[in-house]
């Protein structure tokens, strides 16, 4: 099978002889990005408003997104290991750890809340440390490397539990207070969709005069408009429901600023262009002077770092720490829903974006089936049959020349191992 015709920006990127915008011309042309997932979940909100118009209502769709935050936190880490070809099973161990110092720290010892956050995520970085350096150093492979980093974790967090096995946290604490009881005030959720507009109109605008000046393909005036105001159409719409309810909770600011902030980190930085070529290729990357070891680590301290901050958020959001905080299924939504929202398995490909999308996509479906009264059963059967199409499009979308072969369980080219 053959690649489609080259864009002239990578006509141009090989044609310059540099070496990092050279390895452009090993990223798949065909990216659909986040689009199918953003239709599965338009259709997901139909079917589901129809059925039960609870569904859509502002309060179960405030309940919604306070739900997302935390998961999404740790499927935005997800994101980040698979771009760079690797994967990471134990965030949920991570975030459950995490959960488990802030509940002792703060629950038990009285230690100000500031600290035990900041001693939760030392852990991650610690661990996304020890995964890096195990990767890149002994070459160990990431999936029984971070499957047995899921079981040691898991009895770490048992241990700092203790025998009493749950820590409640008080309900006066700023975190509980964050994540159940936080929410923008009106007049500032208002500015923050008018600055967002602005943003990103004037990154469009610079964007595309820097095209014109160079004689690329830009957008037309037409189109940045159309564009803008379907951002503003969108944000205003979003504010103006959700604030019929109690608005937009602080813990969802929060991951959406993070998703941004990875966005631009991943699209706008040397380091993002290193993740994705490294995904994209490691051996070529490596060849082009891309500091390999060092992003992978990089990578998984990332990983690991937000999967404890969204262990965090979500022993706010329950007011506890317990055993089953970080259970199995955490680390599974999480990872399927980075894949669900576009990210693919296989490295080189993906968005931070995927992670929200994802990350809705899966709570819409439980929050749907269980307003319609079914099982937890359902639940899994449902979000399994999602993930297997997303799955799917991922491997035909990835078609070419470095087209994994499920059956073998090995890339095409140079028959390696892809974790």
């Amino acid at each position: 099978m053959t690649h489609g015709p080259a864009s002239p920006v990578r006509e141009r990127a090989a044609g310059s002889g540099e070496a990092l915008p050279g390895l452009l011309r090993i990223l798949p042309d065909r990216d659909l990005g986040a689009v199918p997932a953003l239709v599965v979940l338009f259709l997901i909100w139909v079917v589901f408003g129809i059925v039960n118009p609870a569904f859509l209502s502002a309060e179960n769709l405030v309940n919604l997104t306070l739900q997302s935050a935390p998961t999404g936190m740790i499927a935005l880490g997800v994101v980040i290991v698979l771009l760079v070809g690797q994967i990471d099973l134990s965030v949920g161990s991570v975030s459950g750890l995490a959960a488990a110092v802030v509940g002792v720290t703060t629950g038990l010892h009285d230690w100000p809340v500031g600290v035990g956050i900041l001693l939760a995520l030392a852990v991650g970085v610690l661990v996304g440390l020890g995964y890096g350096f195990c990767a890149t150093r002994l070459g160990l492979p990431s999936l029984v490397l971070t499957l047995a980093g899921l079981l040691v974790l898991a009895g770490v967090q048992l241990r700092v539990l203790g025998p009493q096995g749950s820590i409640n946290l008080p309900f006066e604490s700023r975190l509980v207070w964050f994540a159940q009881q936080g929410f923008l005030p009106p007049l500032v959720a208002w500015a923050l969709v008018v600055l967002t507009v602005a943003a990103v109109a004037a990154s469009q605008w610079v964007r595309r005069s820097r095209r014109v000046r160079a004689g690329l393909p830009s957008i037309s005036l037409a189109q940045f408009a159309g564009r803008t105001a379907a951002l503003a159409a969108l944000l205003s719409a979003t504010v103006a429901y959700l604030g019929t309810a109690r608005g937009i909770g602080y813990p969802v600011v929060l991951f959406v600023s993070l998703v941004a902030l990875v966005d631009v980190a991943l699209r706008r930085t040397r380091w993002g262009r290193s993740v994705r070529a490294v995904g994209g290729d490691r051996r070529s990357a490596l060849l082009a002077g891309v500091a390999v070891r060092r992003t992978t680590v990089s990578c998984f301290i990332a990983c690991s770092t937000l999967a404890a901050l969204g262990g965090v958020l979500a022993a706010g959001r329950l007011a506890a720490a317990n055993q089953g905080t970080g259970g199995a299924e955490t680390y599974l939504t999480a990872i399927a829903a980075a894949v669900i929202g576009g990210t693919s398995l296989f490295g080189g490909r993906g968005s931070a974006w995927s992670a929200l999308v994802g990350v809705l996509v899966i709570t819409s479906i439980s929050s749907g089936l269980t307003l319609l009264d079914l099982d937890t059963a359902s639940r899994y059967i449902v979000t399994g049959l999602v993930l297997a199409l997303a799955l799917a499009a991922d491997t035909h979308l990835r078609a070419g020349p470095d087209r994994p072969d499920l059956a073998s369980g090995i890339r095409g080219r140079g028959g390696r191992p892809w974790w």
